[in-house]
């Protein structure tokens, strides 16, 4: 039915109006060889019965590079089979000795459960003598002493790894002397602040290995990023040979992908069609057709809302059978299992996800993937289109853009989609804030000795005096030792997301049963009282939160809208450790304590999206003490960019101002007129100007045009995000928020960090500054340490993004 259905959109010209790029990318066959005789009759059985009677050219490469005991790392497409290249070594290995163990790494629990049902159904097809456990925090007590002791294959993650595996080493120390392989799946999530800290948790564990005399082999899978190589050479600081995409044996059927862009439906704004709704329409074509589709969103809620209206639709036209479901976290373990399972039998015909499902879960290979707006990577764009394609059968992918700039200017320039490399992955193991917390582990786990490294880091004694004279270290006989209480490695997470959860209890009857978890940072925007809770399309009314105790209450409801919170964040200090001034910027590196709050919400009629009514949200503040570096103009430079219209000076909005500013909020009941919220400390309400103030052209002691513009039916009472989204549609970004998004998108390169590690923020007149300024602040607790890197390379920094927006090929400016 695919073929039929591609035809049906070809022809249909209202689609096609919309579409701005068709991009075939044609089939291509296996480059498959034989079973090498010299792998063992027993592995060849135990991989046949996986339905895998040959190998590709590529799996051959890496299987002879790993026989030469190279470390290696294969960077190849999805589902090309690179499991196979670290399976048949492994199992080849633990099979001629008894004794030997292999390590296996994924950074969630959902892939090593996926893993562990593989390994075992390859061991069992071969009758093999070969134990394989999962190691992580669901393990049960009870079973770790056996599982630690067996040999054979142990699965886990990074976490686990740094908080229980190596703090216990002793425990484990059959483990290490007989440790022959670690394999690392999904390298390519480990970048920014993550990958910094399993670069640093990695040096640990070879620090362990080599002191119980192990020299472990290291092979690793990623997506196919810019950087494979040097990627994984910077994890593990070893030689690695890459097998990559221009070795690709595995056969690819045809792909169509799309490029499709909503019509506009506000002319005098330039706002189009909901990239919702329209994802929905295009995975309905699919479905409605029998067609097993994935669709793709970046928010939970937007998931949720999808897969509503999916269920809907396809139940009105008579598709009752279909069954839909939906993929993200929050979801317990057993339920994201089962729908594993549903996808890969085919029971379930469509799955709506987050980016969930990029990794390499075991879901079947389905036949059509709908991209809801551009996923904030070309690396992403290829992972989740890449789910739909059977290895030789057709697929189709739709990548439906948002309002969003940069969804447009893909929009406009197909070629940055379709003709660049996907981008590189960003680690910085030395970070000093980083290095010193592992540093610490590393002390707890095992004294150091003099002049000894770690890892690459060849300035080991200096920071271990340094700790030693703050007395978290005690140097006796030559050795730094760890002195604080318990192990260092409960101090802190990898993941900056920490660990705090709220658990979803939902009221069954007399009962109450846990149906999900939600991250405490989610919790202001997801789970206060009066808000819709959705989960796999049902709907929940929110009746109370415990913030203390962490448990929402919900109890299901049936209702014909969502909700939505409006969240505000501003920056409440700003507190310099050092500071600088040049060429009319005084620039600064310090502590910034940021501050958000779910202050209101609105309720949402589902399909229309009419606002039917307004609630307040009565939650605590969260404060974020973080680290920044920002840059504030100084007055002559300021006025230099006015005479010039760069900035636009601050608006006298005449005399009669402060008198209908007040008869605004009498009139609106000092209520945002948008969203309903309510005037509070910290979020005063704005009178906001209908049509814009300029444009009336009031000169002060020349005309009295201010009267016209400041008549009462040209005013609106706003809350200040609100009035943030109704000025964003009057004018294009300013300049002072252009700079702010050039220094957004190449602090990261300088830094070596994930882009979602860091926010900027650009205000004409900063409220602690009383000046323009533009602050980078880190999104990770205490920081550390990119603030301060930005503040020594500033000029450097600003040399590049003068580079960048001179060689920008863009007229009129560029998203």
């Amino acid at each position: 039915m695919l073929n039929e259905t591609i035809l049906k959109l070809r022809q249909n010209r209202d689609f096609m109006s919309q579409v701005m790029a068709w991009e075939r990318l044609p089939a291509r066959a296996a480059s498959e060889v034989a079973f090498d005789d010299d792998w063992p009759d027993s592995i060849i059985t135990a991989v046949n019965s996986r339905n895998i009677h040959s190998l590709y050219t590529h799996q051959v490469d890496a299987l002879n590079a790993i026989r030469q005991y190279e470390n290696v790392i294969i960077a190849t497409a999805t589902a090309s089979g690179k499991s196979i290249c670290y399976t048949v070594p492994v199992l080849t290995d633990l099979w001629q000795r008894p004794l030997g163990r292999a390590l296996y790494l994924f950074p969630t629990k959902a892939l090593a459960q996926d893993q562990l049902a593989e390994t075992r159904d390859t061991i069992s097809g071969g009758a093999l003598p070969i134990n394989a456990n999962t190691y992580d925090g669901d393990t049960p007590q009870s079973q770790r002493r056996t599982v630690r002791t067996s040999p054979g294959i142990i699965i886990s993650n990074p976490d686990m790894l740094h908080a229980s595996i190596l703090p216990s080493h002793p425990k484990w120390r059959d483990f290490f002397q007989n440790l022959r392989f670690i394999v690392l799946d999904e390298v390519h999530v480990y970048r920014g602040v993550f990958g910094s800290h399993v670069a640093n948790v990695l040096r640990r564990l070879i620090r362990i290995c080599e002191f119980y005399g192990s020299t472990p082999q290291f092979i690793c899978c990623s997506a196919t990023i810019a950087n494979p190589k040097e990627h994984a050479e910077r994890l593990l600081e070893r030689p690695f040979t890459l097998i990559d995409e221009s070795q690709n044996g595995a056969p690819r059927g045809e792909k169509q992908f799309i490029l499709y862009n909503p019509p506009i439906i506000d002319e005098q704004l330039g706002l189009r069609g909901s990239s919702v709704l329209a994802a929905r329409d295009a995975a309905i074509t699919f479905l409605a057709e029998d067609i097993q589709t994935v669709v793709f969103a970046r928010a939970r809620q937007t998931v949720e809302l999808l897969l509503n209206y999916l269920q809907d639709d396809l139940a009105y036209a008579g598709y009752a059978e279909t069954a839909v479901a939906g993929y993200r976290g929050g979801y317990l373990p057993l339920e994201r299992r089962n729908i594993e399972q549903g996808l890969r039998n085919g029971e379930i015909r469509g799955v709506v996800a987050t980016n969930a499902l990029e990794l390499g879960i075991d879901i079947g290979q389905l036949d059509a993937a709908v991209i809801t707006g551009y996923p904030g990577s070309i690396a992403s764009v290829w992972q989740q289109s890449g789910r739909a394609g059977r290895n030789k059968g057709q697929s189709i992918a739709i990548m439906v853009a948002s309002n969003n700039p940069l969804d447009q200017y893909i929009c406009n320039h197909p070629r940055y989609l379709f003709g660049q490399a996907p981008e590189s992955a960003l680690t910085n193991p030395d970070n000093l804030q980083i290095l010193v917390k592992h540093l610490l582990c590393a002390a707890f786990e095992l004294p150091f000795q003099p002049q000894e490294s770690f890892g690459s880091f060849d300035a080991v004694d200096e920071v271990l005096n340094v700790l030693a004279e703050e007395g978290q270290l005690h140097q006796s006989g030559q050795q730094y030792h760890y002195i604080g209480d318990g192990s260092p490695t409960a101090q802190f997470s990898l993941r900056t997301s920490g660990d705090d959860t709220v658990v979803i209890q939902s009221r069954e009857g007399e009962r109450q049963v846990v149906i999900g978890e939600a991250d405490l940072a989610s919790v202001p925007v997801m789970l206060y009282e009066g808000a819709i809770y959705m989960h796999q399309a049902m709907t929940y009314l929110v009746e109370m939160l415990d913030w203390n105790g962490r448990i929402a209450y919900v109890t299901p409801t049936d209702v014909d809208y969502y909700t939505r919170a409006n969240m505000s964040s501003t920056i409440r200090e700003l507190r310099p450790y050092a500071e600088q001034a040049a060429n009319g910027v005084m620039h600064h590196h310090g502590e910034v304590t940021v501050v958000s709050q779910a202050t209101n919400f609105r309720k949402i009629k589902r399909y229309t999206h009419e606002t039917l009514g307004y609630g307040n949200i009565d939650l605590p503040e969260m404060s974020l003490e973080t680290d920044g570096y920002w840059l504030v103009f100084s007055e002559a430079l300021t006025e230099e960019l006015y005479d010039a219209g760069i900035l636009l000076r601050p608006i006298d909005y005449g005399p009669n101002w402060q008198l209908q500013r007040q008869k605004v909020l009498e009139r609106d009941e000092y209520q945002c007129q948008t969203c309903g919220a309510e005037s509070r400390e910290g979020a005063p309400l704005h009178v906001h100007h209908i049509r814009p103030f300029r444009e009336f052209d009031y000169i002060p002691g020349v005309n009295e045009n201010y009267l016209e513009a400041n008549k009462t039916q040209n005013l609106i009472t706003l809350c200040p995000s609100c009035h943030r989204r109704a000025e964003a549609g009057q004018q294009a970004r300013s300049a002072l928020g252009g700079f702010s998004y050039v220094i957004r998108n190449l602090a990261p390169l300088f830094l070596m960090c994930d882009p979602s590690d860091i926010e900027v923020l650009g205000e004409s007149r900063n409220p602690i500054t009383k000046a323009p300024t533009i602050v980078v602040y880190e999104r990770i607790s205490a920081g550390v340490g990119f603030s301060e890197k930005l503040f020594d390379i500033h000029q450097e920094l600003l040399n590049a993004a003068l580079e960048l927006v001179n060689s920008c090929r863009c007229r009129d400016g560029c998203p």
